[in-house]
């Protein structure tokens, strides 16, 4: 691989003033069971963790991860060292599906995100609000792109539903079949900024990705008998493009738990909604004068949406959290709604002496 200039990749003056030392800057291509791929102004090298590192480290998205700037240690006896990660100017976190609270690094340092659905069986306005759950609160910009429009029968009205769960994040259709079907893509891609494709197995990523690439050199792998995408991309790893932007393509996601939320600008409609509401601790549950319900009552907000936001907030809650938290949170839930604990008590006791007992 030929020499890279740190600041073509995406190196950021404050990034640059953290680094401090004789240790190399690179940055994390890709990584292995075993080790790291890493760029470096002196071409690619492997990479391993240093042990002062890896006993510091308390939590997953602590070690690095692809996207991420590192110092590095030359070691002319094997792969260099990883000494530190240099800070992160937006991180891509998602809860590693089946675990409690297990937080999974998907990509750092990324300037924007395309979560790309396809317009076929795939096509899931309630998954892709919890795409941008996560990214908006990565730090990064979202940006929908529904793949597969050549196989949609009504794009206009999905493309309009769409629009309106998107809460401002573009939304762009593409048909990746045709050669400049991803043209569309490529005012995101300008030198030195970072873009990662995430979605689900088999919506067209790694088409749209070789069509930026003008070559095939990521395979692609269709559908399954079912429907259901291939996993063709089995590691996360970056690219960069003749043009010089740098793409970050991520294995489907069939599962996505998450890790933190920002629900108040993936769900703006409801936030701005409920600013109107009475009470400023308010539920959207069955409190009195609540604005949010009242526009669902009006039909200017589908109950569907508002469903989605309820199981969000409520898994966002508990993101984290072991079993024991987990029920103790639930209790407090469940007396806010008449001021907490003690005062559920002294409403019990009043209702008693009302009963005579």
């Amino acid at each position: 691989m030929q020499r890279l200039d740190m600041n073509c990749l995406g190196l950021r003056a404050a990034q640059a003033e953290a680094a401090c030392g004789e240790d190399a800057i690179g940055r994390v291509a890709s990584q292995y069971r075993d080790g790291y791929k890493v760029w470096t102004e002196q071409g690619e090298v492997m990479a391993v963790i240093a042990g002062r590192l890896r006993h510091a480290a308390f939590r997953p998205a602590e070690f690095p991860a692809v996207g991420d700037f590192v110092l590095l240690e030359p070691n002319p006896a094997g792969p260099a060292l990883i000494r530190q990660v240099l800070p992160r100017h937006s991180a891509l976190i998602r809860r590693a599906a089946g675990t409690a609270g297990q937080e999974q690094m998907i990509a750092a340092n990324l300037d924007t995100v395309f979560i790309c659905m396809a317009l076929n069986g795939d096509y899931n306005p309630r998954r892709l609000e919890r795409y941008l759950s996560l990214v908006w609160d990565s730090g990064a910009l979202p940006v929908v792109v529904l793949t597969k429009t050549d196989l949609c029968d009504d794009l206009a009205a999905k493309l309009a539903e769409i629009s309106f769960s998107a809460c401002g994040a573009p939304v762009l259709p593409v048909c990746s079949l045709e050669q400049d079907g991803a043209a569309v893509l490529t005012e995101y891609l300008e030198p030195g900024r970072t873009v990662a494709f995430i979605g689900s197995s088999g919506v067209g990523k790694s088409t749209l990705i070789n069509r930026l690439l003008g070559s095939d050199e990521l395979a692609s792998g269709g559908l399954r008998r079912d429907g259901k995408g291939r996993h063709t991309t089995t590691r996360r790893e970056m690219i960069v493009l003749p043009g010089g932007g740098i793409v970050i393509d991520t294995p489907g996601m069939r599962e996505l738990a998450l890790e933190g939320a920002d629900l108040a600008a993936a769900f703006a409609d409801i936030a701005e909604l409920a600013a109107d509401c009475r009470f400023s601790d308010c539920t959207h549950e069955r409190e009195p004068d609540c604005a949010v319900l009242q526009a669902v009552a009006e039909g200017r907000l589908p109950a569907a949406r508002l469903d989605s936001w309820r199981k969000l907030r409520q898994e966002s809650r508990y993101a984290g959290l072991n079993s024991r938290q987990i029920e103790e949170e639930k209790t407090t839930v469940m007396f806010a709604a008449v001021g907490g604990r003690k005062n559920a008590r002294q409403l019990m006791k009043n209702a008693n002496r009302k009963r005579g007992l």
